[in-house]
């Protein structure tokens, strides 16, 4: 998707909201409206939200793809409402029935990679909402088929690598969870000009976990000298600790593990630039660009 621009500023003001995904589809649009509401009386121009954002169970971790939806359907049409009714950019993710634009990429699988029956599995989608228009559809890439978990079996893979969207003159890359494991998912983004890196996640609890969220997300930060906010859903399955970083590794701000709440930042172009002027990793790289591997 091309990259749709507005006006440039030296300073972008963004909020993240961490919150527990209810049950009922009703009152998780309540709470994102309220939360966009806070954000933008705020002067926040982005707001950052969790995976899975139609429906979720607790421990149950198929209920979210259960309750996958058309991307035409209430949940997201209710995003779209509310980005328009409080002027601001809403990133995060959502499941999503199977669609066309399944069908045009089964359609350009080589003939001895695809599935004798149709592929009924849903997408994991990151969405980027602007004024009440889709300006972005990313489809999650690496699925977490780790620690006992298996979201392959019910999702879909994306085949196409996350898209950089303009905010007010700042580059915007976008990530979905399992994504910020993989170097080459953010290092794709920096080296097509990301200042921003958004990662929307249900980041699960367990051994080391919160630590592997916090390390991952700040090294993304450093590796790629941008910024980087990262949104994980709280709840008894998964961690909160969401948290905006600056290209240095430093915290700007972060919440708890138990905690539904909005967090705020502004991004500063001089503090960008300057950290990449003395820390020019970008330039200094030696490797070729990421690609994505063909199936």
């Amino acid at each position: 998707m091309d990259m749709i621009a507005t006006s440039s500023d030296d300073q972008l003001k963004v909020a993240v909201a961490q919150f527990t995904v209810a049950r009922e589809p009703e009152r998780n649009l309540e709470s994102i409206d309220a939360f966009a509401r806070d954000a933008a009386q705020d002067g926040a121009k982005l707001l950052v939200l969790p995976e899975g954002l139609i429906a979720r169970d607790g421990d149950d971790d198929s209920f979210a793809a259960a309750h996958a939806q058309s991307i035409t359907g209430p949940f997201v049409t209710g995003l779209r409402r509310i980005s328009a009714k409080r002027h601001i950019t809403l990133m995060g993710t959502v499941h999503i029935v199977p669609d066309a634009r399944n069908m045009r990429e089964d359609e350009g699988r080589p003939d001895n990679h695809r599935d004798a029956q149709p592929d009924n599995r849903v997408s994991n989608a990151f969405l980027v909402i602007r004024e009440g228009d889709i300006i972005a559809d990313y489809r999650k890439l690496h699925l977490y088929d780790a620690f006992a978990a298996r979201e392959s079996d019910v999702v879909r893979p994306g085949t196409q690598l996350p898209p950089i969207v303009d905010i007010d003159g700042w580059k915007i890359g976008v990530m979905t969870c399992y994504d910020v494991r993989f170097p080459e998912t953010a290092r794709s983004l920096a080296v097509r000009g990301a200042d921003a890196i958004v990662v929307s996640a249900a980041w699960v609890r367990g051994d080391c976990k919160e630590r592997h969220w916090r390390l991952l997300t700040a090294a993304r930060a450093v590796e790629n000298t941008c910024y980087v906010l990262a949104c994980s859903e709280v709840s008894k399955r998964n961690i909160g600790c969401s948290r905006i970083i600056d290209p240095m590794g430093e915290t700007m701000a972060e919440a708890d593990d138990t905690q539904s709440g909005l967090i705020t930042a502004v991004l500063d172009r001089n503090r960008l630039e300057r950290v990449r002027e003395v820390l020019p990793v970008l330039k200094n790289r030696r490797f070729a660009d990421p690609q994505l591997r063909c199936y």
